[in-house]
């Protein structure tokens, strides 16, 4: 039953009968079949069928539901036995938005020091992606935004406040300034996040706000390729406090303050809802509140 209820939310992941058999590392036929003895087992369609997957019925959606919650609670079983025999071992899944990914190594390292078993897998992701994946258990945890935007049923640990920087040229209108404004922002050739992105999504809501609607001459969903493009002092971008600090910028740029206003968006830790924890996430919860203070701190200095 639990092999068959984890075939149905690979379906709900891939939309597409073949990735999600590839998702689960069985063939097709058997993800297809493992699907149909469910819908026989519960007496109902659980599938739209036709050429290609078209969806769940109603049906199919409560029991997807249902799916992630009994999966879910299946791992977590597996992972506590698991860990009373050995102590705390397995592998962490992590996701984080990109311009949080600076921070997540001041959370991994000092839990691998207390926990030296576990093993860690992060990756990048935006905020609507992370929620996904926290619902659907593809993930034990995310560092993203905390407000703004639905996050689900999840735990939050808030770790700091974002504040954004004006990345542009030193011999510039504005390179010398000790800051600049939102509107003043708005009128120059801006390379940026594209809109799938929360931070973009924050900062067309600021030029908004001034009066100034985002048009950006280039767009992308790499941090790497906005960098390269402002280190030829031929762009500029606005980039988190924590994300500038962290490039090495060229001599012909320069990090400045974006106020008027003094904007702040909170990231942090969240992982799902769940009663009782896996072993995993109770841990990292223990251990985002413990640096938090220090993190923010760090970065408020920025």
């Amino acid at each position: 039953m639990i092999e068959r209820l984890e075939f149905i939310l690979a379906l709900a992941r891939e939309r597409h009968f073949g990735r999600a058999a590839q998702f689960c590392n069985v063939s097709q036929q058997t993800l297809s079949a493992g699907v149909k003895q469910l819908e026989e087992r519960l007496g109902v369609l659980l599938v739209e069928r036709g050429s290609r997957f078209q969806g769940f019925t109603p049906e199919g959606e409560r029991v997807l539901d249902w799916a992630r919650r009994i999966v879910g609670d299946a791992r977590a079983m597996r992972e506590e036995v698991a860990n009373l025999r050995r102590g705390l071992s397995g592998t962490l899944r992590i996701a984080a938005v990109p311009t949080a990914t600076p921070i997540v190594a001041s959370l991994t390292t000092p839990f691998r020091a207390r926990h030296p078993d576990v093993r860690f897998s992060v990756q990048s992701a935006t905020s609507g992606e992370i929620g996904r994946w926290i619902a659907d258990h593809e993930i034990d945890a995310g560092i993203t935004y905390l407000e703004n935007e639905p996050l689900g049923k999840v735990i939050a640990v808030p770790l700091y406040r974002e504040r954004y920087r004006l990345l542009t040229a030193i011999d510039g209108v504005y390179g010398m300034r000790d800051s600049v404004s939102w509107e003043e922002v708005g009128h120059l050739p801006l390379c940026l996040l594209t809109p799938d992105m929360q931070n973009r999504r924050i900062i067309d809501g600021h030029l908004h706000n001034a009066g100034r609607d985002a048009e950006p001459l280039l767009q992308s969903n790499s941090m790497i390729v906005l960098l390269t493009h402002v280190r030829t002092a031929k762009w500029a971008s606005v980039m988190p406090a924590v994300l500038a600090d962290s490039f090495r910028l060229s001599e012909r740029v320069r990090s400045v303050p974006i106020g008027e206003p003094d904007v702040s968006h909170m990231i942090g830790l969240v992982v799902p809802e769940r009663d009782p924890m896996t072993p995993l996430c109770a841990a990292l919860i223990v251990e985002a509140q413990a640096i938090a203070p220090t993190v923010a701190d760090d970065i408020a200095s920025l």
